[in-house]
């Protein structure tokens, strides 16, 4: 049975479901998930931090997180993320959809794919962010009233550090909205293993340079955390087709 998930970003952790916790066993290391009984269907909820928020951004460790997924069935995954503005438009404890990323990161793998004995493959990023999962995001939101601020394009650096301001006007002149630490290589990855994915941010504050330097990460997110994921279970209650995206033709084998 195909599975669908959820990937908890900061201050993201838990639902109010029954459910049981398993250890995924995967070539890249053990994850801890928790499988969550929602309208008679099993959804897995993971921690991109870990239980706690104890691994950083730059040391967590995303092939293994989502190989457990690919153990797990998952072909469908929303994912949570806390972000800074640098766009005007934006403001804390605004919620925007995820539609593309610029990648500032500088020491993740970032592939599953490294050559050798196996084929050099590429991958398709023209909808890194599945267009099917963010309408469908969309259509639930707006029956739920909630009001979705718009589209964004991320970009990911790599962390701990928040960025300066010059790195901020660099960013917004290369047409970025908002900044995160988190979503590559998750996306990338979800691609090459033929899932489809979709981010949702919470804008949390705003970018170095933008505004007041306020980090009031946790209560903000606490305060929309629960109608996202709503949201999420609500997509989630519905039957779901990788016919309308090409998520499962993304690799492109030389």
């Amino acid at each position: 049975m195909e599975r669908k998930a959820i990937i908890g970003g900061t201050g993201v952790y838990s639902m109010n479901a029954d459910g049981y916790s398993m250890m995924v066993e995967t070539e890249y290391g053990n994850v801890e998930v928790d499988i969550l009984c929602y309208m008679g269907e099993e959804i897995v909820f993971l921690p991109r931090h870990g239980k706690g928020h104890s691994t950083p951004p730059h040391l967590i460790n995303y092939r293994a997180n989502m190989k457990a997924l690919e153990k797990l069935n998952v072909k469908y995954i929303y994912a949570t993320a806390a972000v800074g503005s640098c766009n005007e438009k934006f403001e804390p404890g605004d919620i925007v959809i995820i539609k593309d990323f610029i990648d500032f990161t500088r020491q993740r793998p970032l592939t599953f794919h490294e050559g050798g004995e196996n084929p050099v493959i590429h991958v398709d990023m023209s909808d890194p962010y599945c267009g099917y999962l963010r309408t469908k995001f969309y259509e639930a939101a707006e029956k739920e009233g909630v009001n979705i601020k718009g589209e964004a394009v991320y970009v990911t650096t790599e962390g701990p550090r928040f960025e300066t301001a010059a790195e901020i006007r660099m960013y917004k002149m290369l047409g970025a909205d908002v900044v995160g630490m988190t979503s590559v290589p998750e996306v990338v990855l979800a691609k090459e293993l033929s899932m489809c994915y979709a981010s949702v941010g919470i804008i949390t504050n705003w970018c170095t340079g933008m505004g007041s330097i306020n980090h009031d990460i946790k209560n903000i997110v606490e305060e929309n955390k629960e109608k996202v994921t709503k949201i999420f279970l609500k997509v989630f209650e519905e039957p779901l087709t990788q016919d309308y995206c090409k998520c499962k033709d993304s690799i492109i084998k030389l």
